[in-house]
């Protein structure tokens, strides 16, 4: 991992206490100066790239969770791996992030790549440990079938613009005490195409793009975690006429919750309820696992707290080998309401017990230890 020994707060420079909106917009400043399109400074796609991988923590609550609690090490044991995709244009970076463009246009129309797509499944929990398929739609920008992608009616002229001389771009200089500053920024009169259409297509309104509705098969890895995106290369809104490479689809994975267990990286959480003669006397009782229910035997003199482990019962390791593991754990159901037979006998137990009936075992600190060993 790129940021093993930072802080993921301190890249970001927000308290631990930081809420979503407060993450994301320190996210958006920092990517403004750092992103490679922006910064001269020479270390400045490394650190975008930890800004990039802070983010990618804290702005989901299962690794931010899990980040707070074991640190980095918690991180590498629920399988999280940084993000390696080519971010392309700043533009670029905030739509796979967020579904927006950061300029309110997908970059220069008709050159390089086009944009990307960001787009949303949920699945349950239980999809999640067995991988699973989902439909998912979405709108994409193609090339205009009437006038082939440059904007024009059929059969009417395009000029080149006379104002950035076809380059689509202009710069103006200014004067200050600290020097001159050059700003290059898209041609006002052509928009940044280099070119003038005279008579728009009809079809597109002179955009040489046109919406359409797509849906695609994605499939979901098992092991996959709450917040992880899948790339679907070459799926995203076309460049425009010249013919660029297509952008990217963005599919975000969210993991409902399930009442059932509680997930940390690849391992689950769940309790049973054990009445008092079951955890005094031992009991064999059905306990819900992510394939079904097992059956499991407590043995005589169960305490609260006490946790049972089983191995190979958690989620898969995404894009690895093995399973994590389920670990059980008992509360014992104190009786709130008792009839005086019932009370009797407790209260004859109580007289016929001593020292030996409650024989001290192995701390409830210890028994928390144990179970993340």
């Amino acid at each position: 991992m790129a940021t093993a020994e930072r802080d993921y707060y301190e890249l970001l420079g927000v308290s631990r206490t930081a809420s979503g909106d407060e993450i994301k917009r320190a996210f958006r400043r920092l990517a403004h100066e750092l992103h490679p399109d922006v910064s001269q400074e020479p270390d400045a796609e490394h650190r975008f790239r930890e800004v990039v991988e802070a983010y990618e923590v804290l702005s989901n609550s299962e690794r931010r969770e899990l980040y707070d609690r074991f640190g980095h090490a918690g991180l590498r044991s629920g399988g999280f791996q940084p993000s390696s995709f080519d971010f392309g244009s700043l533009s670029d970076l905030f739509s796979a992030f967020f579904g927006d463009d950061l300029f309110g246009v997908a970059g220069r129309p008709g050159r390089g790549r086009g944009a990307d797509i960001a787009a949303r499944v949920e699945i349950e929990l239980t999809e999640a440990a067995t991988g699973t398929k989902r439909e998912v739609p979405f709108g994409v920008a193609v090339s205009c079938a009437r006038c082939g992608g440059n904007g024009a009616e059929p059969d009417t002229p395009i000029k080149t613009c006379p104002t950035c001389a076809g380059n689509g771009r202009v710069s103006q200089v200014s004067r200050s005490i600290l020097g001159e500053f050059v700003r290059t920024g898209a041609c006002p009169t052509c928009g940044g195409s280099g070119k003038l259409v005279e008579q728009p297509c009809e079809q597109c309104r002179g955009s040489g793009r046109t919406i359409e509705e797509r849906t695609l098969e994605v499939e979901i890895p098992a092991g996959i975690h709450d917040g992880q995106r899948i790339r679907l290369s070459g799926e995203g809104h076309t460049s425009g006429a010249l013919g660029g490479q297509a952008g990217d689809v963005y599919v975000e994975v969210h993991v409902r919750p399930d009442e059932r267990f509680v997930r940390e990286g690849n391992d689950v959480y769940t309790t049973v309820d054990l009445t008092l003669t079951q955890a005094a006397l031992g009991a064999t009782v059905a306990v819900p696992t992510l394939e079904g229910e097992v059956e499991l035997t407590f043995e005589p003199g169960t305490q609260p707290g006490a946790i049972q482990v089983l191995r190979g019962h958690g989620l898969p390791v995404l894009q690895g080998f093995g399973r994590g593991s389920q670990r059980v754990l008992v509360n014992v159901l104190v009786p709130r309401r008792l009839t005086d037979e019932q009370r009797r006998l407790l209260e004859e137990f109580e007289r016929l017990s001593g020292e030996a009936t409650y024989e001290p075992g192995e701390g409830f600190i210890d028994k928390l230890k144990s179970a993340f060993r």
